[in-house]
């Protein structure tokens, strides 16, 4: 199982109120630093809402963040979260 798949596992369980699409841009940062552009190192993550909800989008980022903890750790760098 890759990054984005491990990524969108995690998330559904939590976020069940959102639609997710995950996007893998590790290719956007080619040559940055010497960097490859390979190894699912720069997620966008964009969250839809699937009903009218209320939602703090502070809250979000915080629990998306906390839930990939171990992502960060195994190499995962940059993390972008748009909200619908």
């Amino acid at each position: 199982m890759n990054r984005k798949q491990r990524i969108n596992k995690i998330l559904s369980n939590k976020l069940n109120n959102f639609l997710l699409e995950i996007i893998d841009n590790s290719k956007l940062h080619k040559g940055h630093n010497n960097f490859s552009g390979s190894g699912e190192t720069h997620i966008k993550i964009i969250l839809t809402k699937k009903n009218n909800s209320i939602f703090n989008r502070l809250d979000i980022h915080r629990i998306i963040n906390s839930l990939l903890e171990e992502e960060f750790k195994s190499g995962l760098h940059s993390l972008e979260i748009k909200i619908n």
